[in-house]
């Protein structure tokens, strides 16, 4: 992740602000490192008061999705230094992260294609739908 000419040089890990594009941008790489399926930013800002975005994306299995919450946990108390919470990793069927800011969901592909949060936020009909 590149960082802006202001962050200290020993911290180039760390986002060089604590705002919602720096968290959104981290979830984003973390996702994509992870091998995340069909992954949709939807923006909140001016919608809703419960964060500037949301993000939705799959795994290929509860395990994978176990880990890719786990792991975007850690990344968000590292670099971020802020504690996301966490929902639904026991079955891991569908994990919410609240980092406050930005709320993930992360699904098996087929509790997403049931539930359909893209589909409620006027983003078309199928998880692959991406924002316009």
């Amino acid at each position: 992740m590149a960082t802006s000419p202001t962050a200290a040089p020993d911290h180039a890990s760390v986002p060089a602000d604590d705002s919602a594009e720096a968290l959104h941008a981290l979830v984003l790489s973390s996702l994509e490192d992870d091998q995340a399926v069909d992954t949709v930013s939807i923006p909140l800002a001016g919608k809703s008061s419960i964060a500037d975005y949301m993000v939705v994306a799959s795994g290929r299995s509860t395990r994978q999705v176990a880990s890719m919450a786990n792991k975007l946990a850690e990344k968000i108390k590292t670099e971020c230094r802020r504690t996301a919470r966490i929902e639904g990793l026991p079955n891991a069927d569908w994990v919410l992260i609240d980092a406050g800011d930005v709320i993930i969901h992360l699904f098996r592909p087929e509790v997403r294609t049931f539930y359909n949060l893209e589909r409620m936020w006027g983003f078309g009909d199928t998880p692959a739908t991406e924002p316009n």
